[in-house]
Parts: structure tokens; sequence; C-alpha cells
């Protein structure tokens, strides 16, 4: 004795298309550039500030392609070889010897960003 089973289907697939459709001409360069921006000023002003060199600057890159997409954020301040930011995190030993505890100011800094992207992101594809 076999177990079968059938599925039928009716209908088409009209709206299914028209919705992918529409998504698909929705414009997300805009949406990460706008939010890529506000990341650098929250960034620029969460930075531990000395000379602000560092918080000064803060910029970023996107990437686009067919199957995904990104915002890297950058900083372009480098000390004696090495990422201020990273330096801050992390922390470092001084000349003397001493250890400079790090904290991590870019995480708490950007995740209202990306939860304010998504949203974002959710509304454009939902209303197209």
């Amino acid at each position: 004795m076999s177990n079968m089973f059938g599925l039928k289907q009716k209908g088409n697939w009209k709206k299914t298309r028209t919705s992918l459709k529409k998504m698909s001409r929705i414009k997300y360069e805009r949406l990460l550039e706008t939010y890529a921006k506000k990341g650098v000023v929250l960034l620029a002003q969460a930075t531990p500030k000395d000379s602000g060199i560092t918080a000064d600057s803060w910029g970023y890159d996107i990437a686009i392609s067919d199957d995904q997409m990104s915002i890297t954020w950058t900083n372009s301040s480098i000390e004696n070889g090495l990422s201020v930011v990273i330096l801050l995190m992390y922390g470092h030993a001084t000349r003397n010897g001493k250890f400079v505890k790090g904290f991590d100011f870019v995480t708490p800094t950007l995740v209202p960003v990306f939860e304010e992207l998504a949203e974002a992101i959710w509304k454009e594809v939902t209303n197209a």
C-alpha cells in the first residue's frame, strides 16, 4: 500500500509578480545613504574627544549587489599605524606600561540606526 497525495492550485501568480516588480523598483540606495549619513553624525558625537580628529574622521561605504546591500562605517584616524577607534574600543597599553581599558561606543551608537533602517526598508517594501 502506498501513500499518495495530491496538490492542486487555482488562480495565478499575477498579484505576487506585481508586488515583486514594485519591490524591485524601490530605491534602496537612497535609504542606505540617509542612514549611513545619520550613522556618521551619531558616531562623531559618540566618539571620545581629545583633539577631535578621530570624531571628525568618520565616513562610510555603501555596497549593493544583486543579492545584498551593506553599509560599512569607516574611520581614517590612524596613530602610529594603528586605528584610533580600535584602540579606544578594545583598550591599549601606554608607553609607561599601563593599560587603558577600552569601551565599545560604536555598537550602542549604531543599533538604533540599524533598527530605524530596518523599519524604513520594511515600510518601503510593504507600501510598494
